[in-house]
């Protein structure tokens, strides 16, 4: 080679090629080592192969272009190798996985890398060889070296690109793996947490709610507090926080029960409490009109919201119904939850349940043994189940073609469902065009409110409650000794009496009470002619007010002088009297009869009966105020107003109808007490206890059976009245009217006993009398205070007390006052010449001694004796007149200024 190709001549390692004697071994020789050398450096697989150098190309040799080629036959000149050249026992570098791979088995190569210096190669070669040959052999030795290695190359390009295959796949997988792995956790996770949220809410809420759900009846709402008559019949509810009646399953209409199913749980009888297609139905519905338009919840679910959870707007509150209604329904029959429903929902106008609806909407009466709720007919009960669902919007008080409109629905679901046919369905809707198809309030009309509120107020003492709301929602039924029947026909009575005396004598109102004696019943109780009056002041019980009862008083003072020894026979002298009255002003108390005159001597029966006030002051003051008093408040009055005194007689005090009432009844019972009561039983309405029950007490005697027969004796005496009452009056119990009785036809006459009593300036009007059964009192006057016109007891309150009392006795037999025994009938002359022949307790028959009047100086015949002080009366002085009938005279009374003897007369 020439020197501008810049070789040396020499190979690394400082060896020179002298002579063909010093060439190294053929490649055959050279092999193993040459193996053993390339396994020594051959690279770890896991060391990333170093970066080569670029590759520049080969060509293969060409003759024709290259100049410096020899030409056959031509010695090749040996090529210098550059300095530092590699040896080609060198193992090549390795080469990076990017450069480019040869196929190896591509039969032609385009490119190669530079060639090495060929320098050392010829060394090695055999001096034998030619050039070209050696030439010829070293490229294909090169050409098969370079084909190995790049198919180790490739094979373990191949081998690296599969390993990262497989580490992408292992990736990719471990990849998907754990990310699943990671969702199931998460899902796991999620479902546990919610199975467990879900576990904790069943479990809470029906721990919470199972004390209640195995008491749900005790959750009902309790029933309005209820008052009957004697005899069964409604008298009031109270309604200030709704009207509600307890009924069973079996006391409900059928076509109510299958109205309500229909309308709000068509599935109701086969569900398990909860309709879930139902409920996702109500969702879509709602969410498509944005509003809620359908509910989805059934019978079960909406009673556990009434009685239970509440009505709260929440999605706690739903899932609470959903968990406890299948318990329900497990707990209870279907008869027993839609019973519960039907008595547990509002249907407006303060009904709270069926039965109440039933009696708001169409008058329906509850009667014994057939609930309101059983009356009800296919179109009253179309219209009652569809009002739960919004009791405002289909108030058919208030929007008619909304209920209507209502109403035909259900109808229109009942039909598609089977309950009914169609025939029957247009019936309804006939049936509810009519005008009398509604009886909206009628039915909650007071029959008996002054009666009623007197009740009340006892139960509130009973109970000890501090205002009536208390009772409203009691549960209360209250059967009561009131007879509404026979009290609508008395109120008729004093109505038509007050209508006629108002105009001409300014009388505008009465009160009457009605008692039986034998067991203290309040019969009736009145307090005005019109409670709904209010020109009168009608809603003011006068049977509880206290007014001045006049002369009726005085049977109290009567008999507290028969109890002291004295007979209806005592002689009384009525003429003007003056009384001492200390520490008053005046300082004295003159009394008047009511036709301002005196009648001189009678008896006291005579007195009492035509209702002499003289009399009777004088009888209060030889007795005591204070023992009079205690009589009367021993026999009922059991409280009054006033200061007691010698006026208490004529009616100074005031006291109530009632308690007079009731007290003039304890001599119709034989001088026993018997208290007055209203109520004679109390029952929890949902459960039927008794929780009260009146026990009949035997009574106190307050006065012996001897002095109430007396007293009884005397008042019903109707010819010891007549001087001021006349005969046919009406304090005689005549069956025929007044005018026949004049005409001489009384007819059956029942034996009665009665005292009446007016004020001196009369605004009160008194007539309290008995008979054999009952005792009434009846007050007549203005509750303003003003005076009427000429209007006595005869004429005020005692027409109402006649007709009254023959309408309470009718179909009872007549009976006489029974005479106890025990009593002395004795004829007795009085100091005074009364004499009368009357009642007398044993031992007090009084006697006289005899005054002898003195012989006259001539010798004259013996003196004779003189019932009176002063001697025998001229004899020829006439007898005066009896007043009354009941007693006559042995001879004239003394003049005034003869004193009384004691005993005498008084």
């Amino acid at each position: 080679m020439s020197a501008e190709h810049g070789e040396t001549g020499e190979i690394s390692g400082g060896e020179e090629i002298v002579s063909p004697q010093r060439i190294e071994p053929t490649m055959e020789a050279l092999q193993p080592r040459r193996i053993a050398a390339r396994r020594e450096r051959q690279p770890d697989p896991h060391t990333p192969l170093p970066m080569l150098l670029p590759a520049v190309p080969m060509s293969m040799p060409n003759h024709a272009s290259n100049p410096q080629t020899p030409e056959p036959g031509q010695e090749l000149l040996p090529i210098a190798a550059a300095p530092h050249a590699p040896d080609l026992l060198t193992p090549l570098p390795d080469i990076v996985l990017n450069a480019p791979v040869i196929n190896p088995v591509t039969p032609s190569i385009s490119v190669m890398p530079p060639l090495l210096p060929l320098r050392p190669i010829m060394g090695r070669l055999p001096m034998s060889a030619t050039p070209q040959t050696a030439t010829l052999t070293d490229l294909r030795r090169r050409k098969h070296v370079r084909k190995v290695f790049l198919r180790h190359l490739s094979r373990r390009q191949l081998r690296a690109a599969r390993a990262k295959e497989r580490q992408l796949s292992r990736r990719m997988w471990t990849t998907i793996a754990s990310t699943a792995l990671s969702l199931l956790l998460i899902f796991l996770s999620i479902g546990g947490a919610t199975a467990y949220v879900a576990y904790k809410f069943v479990s809470t809420t029906q721990k919470n709610y199972d004390k209640q759900l195995l008491t749900i009846r005790d959750l009902l709402p309790l029933d309005n507090l209820k008052i009957y008559d004697s005899k069964g019949v409604l008298l009031d509810q109270m309604a200030d926080q709704g009207l509600q009646t307890t009924v069973t399953f079996d006391q409900v209409a059928p076509d109510l029960r299958n109205a309500t199913v229909a309308t709000e749980d068509k599935e109701f009888w086969s569900n398990a409490g909860v309709d879930l297609p139902g409920i996702i139905r109500a969702f879509l519905t709602n969410l498509q009109n944005g509003r809620i338009v359908e509910g989805g919840s059934t019978i079960s679910q909406q009673l556990i919201k009434n009685l239970i959870v509440g009505n709260a707007p929440t999605i706690v509150r739903k899932l609470e119904e959903v968990v406890l209604a299948p318990q329900l329904n497990s707990n209870y029959t279907k008869k027993d939850i839609l019973a519960m429903y039907l008595n547990s929902i509002y249907y407006g106008h303060l009904a709270y349940g069926i039965d109440a609806a039933a009696t708001v909407y169409f008058g329906l009466q509850d009667q014994p043994g057939r609930s309101a709720a059983s009356q009800l007919d296919l179109a009253q009960s179309a219209m009652l189940a569809g009002l739960p669902n919004n009791p405002t919007l289909f108030d058919p008080a208030v929007n008619f073609q909304s209920a209507t409109d209502r109403f035909k629905s259900v109808l229109g679901l009942m039909y598609s469902q089977g309950y009914i046919t169609n025939v029957q369905r247009y019936d309804a809707i006939n049936e509810e065009r009519s005008p009398r198809f509604f009886k909206i309030g009628l039915t909650l009309r007071d029959l008996a409110p002054h009666f009623d509120n007197f009740v009340l107020d006892q139960l509130m003492s009973m109970y000890r409650l501090k205002n009536r709301s208390e009772l409203s929602r009691s549960g209360l039924l209250v059967y009561t000794t009131l007879d509404v029947n026979l009290q609508n026909k008395i109120q008729k009575i004093m109505q038509d009496h007050i209508a006629q005396l108002r105009a001409a004598h300014n009388l505008t109102n009465a009160a009457e009470v009605l008692i039986d004696f034998h067991t203290g019943a309040i019969l009736s109780m009145l307090g005005s002619v019109n409670y709904n009056d209010s020109s009168i002041d009608g809603q003011v019980n006068v049977a509880l007010a206290y007014r001045q009862p006049g002369s009726s008083f005085k049977p109290y003072v009567y008999v507290t002088a028969f109890a002291q020894g004295a007979s209806p026979a005592q002689a009384i002298d009525d003429k003007q009297t003056t009384f001492p009255v200390p520490d008053s002003i005046p300082p004295t108390y003159t009394p008047s009869n009511y036709d301002l005159r005196f009648h001189g001597h009678m008896t006291l029966r005579c007195a009492l009966q035509n209702s002499l006030n003289v009399p009777g002051v004088r009888v209060l003051n030889r007795v005591g105020v204070s023992n009079a008093l205690q009589t009367a408040q021993t026999m009922g009055i059991a409280s009054y107003q006033g200061t007691p005194g010698l006026s208490m007689v004529l009616g100074g005090l005031d006291i109530r109808l009632l308690d007079h009432t009731s007290a003039m009844g304890t001599f119709a019972n034989g001088g026993v007490r018997k208290p007055y009561f209203s109520i004679n039983k109390v029952v929890m309405g949902t459960t039927g206890k008794v929780v009260l029950q009146h026990q009949l007490a035997p009574g106190i005697q307050v006065i012996s059976p001897q002095l109430a027969y007396m007293m009884t004796n005397v008042l019903s005496d109707n010819t010891a009245r007549i001087p001021e009452f006349f005969d046919c009056n009406l304090l005689q119990l005549y069956s025929n009217s007044q005018q026949d009785c004049l005409n001489g036809n009384r007819g059956q006459v029942r034996p009665a006993a009665a005292k009446t009593g007016t004020t001196n300036d009369f605004k009160d009007n008194w007539t309290v009398g008995y008979t054999t059964d009952f005792v009434m009192g009846v007050w007549a006057g203005n509750n303003d205070g003003s005076p009427m016109i000429n209007v006595s007891g005869i004429t005020g309150a005692a027409p109402i007390w006649h007709e009254a009392m023959l309408l309470a006795e009718q179909g009872r037999p007549i009976r006489n006052f029974t005479n106890p025994g025990g009593l002395q009938t004795a004829t007795v002359t009085y100091p005074d010449g009364v004499t009368s022949t009357d009642l007398f307790l044993p031992g007090t028959v009084p006697t006289f001694a005899p005054t002898l009047t003195p012989a006259p100086p001539d010798g004259s015949p013996t003196p004779t004796p003189s019932p009176i002080p002063g001697g025998n009366p001229p004899a020829n002085e006439p007898l005066p007149t009896p007043y009354c009938s009941s007693f006559t005279f042995a001879f004239a009374p003394p003049g005034d200024n003869v004193p009384s003897p004691d005993p005498g007369w008084w």
